[in-house]
């Protein structure tokens, strides 16, 4: 319980900083959990730059851009009912997570050193799968965070981003 007195105070003193901090340690935790419970790496196979890659990704993409947009739709779509949660998980969904993959995807190759024609022949071949996959989880999860979770809460379920991408798309 301290622990989480000592997060809500540093949230209430630093938002920004404590959201790119979190996003950061959720894709790090995320990776993390897929190396070792989904791929079976085990620690002596661990790739621990591809980790450290998903927190700078996490740091410096995906808290801000995310926390920016949750900013924006609270702002375009005031409110926390049903209504208003489903209205954002529309655009959310509709609009921001398609964009948000067509930039994240050619990032992820871009950091792991891909050409600019391999990356985009990576993002040709891989964009559907990760949209089609992205759906089948993160609209559910939206509407429950956007009707539940208070705006200075909300952090990007990427490490959301990762659980919704296959581990084959990410490098």
């Amino acid at each position: 319980m301290a622990l989480w007195r000592a997060y809500q105070r540093a949230l209430a003193a630093h938002p920004w900083k404590v959201q790119v901090l979190t996003a950061g340690s959720l894709m790090g935790v995320g990776d993390i959990i897929s190396q070792q419970l989904v791929e079976r790496r085990g620690l002596q196979e661990h790739q621990r730059s591809r980790t450290l890659t998903m927190v700078l990704l996490g740091c410096g993409f995906v808290g801000p851009v995310v926390g920016g947009w949750y900013k924006v739709l609270d702002r375009f779509i005031p409110g926390t009912t049903k209504v208003d949660a489903l209205k954002k998980t529309l655009l959310d969904q509709g609009g921001f997570a398609p964009c948000f993959l067509g930039c994240f995807l050619p990032l992820v190759g871009a950091l792991n050193g891909l050409s600019a024609e391999d990356n985009w022949a990576k993002l040709q071949r891989d964009y559907p799968d990760a949209l089609i996959t992205n759906y089948y989880l993160w609209p559910a999860v939206q509407l429950a965070n956007f009707y539940l979770v208070p705006l200075h809460y909300r952090e990007d379920p990427a490490s959301t981003t990762l659980v919704s991408i296959p581990p084959e798309l990410r490098t």
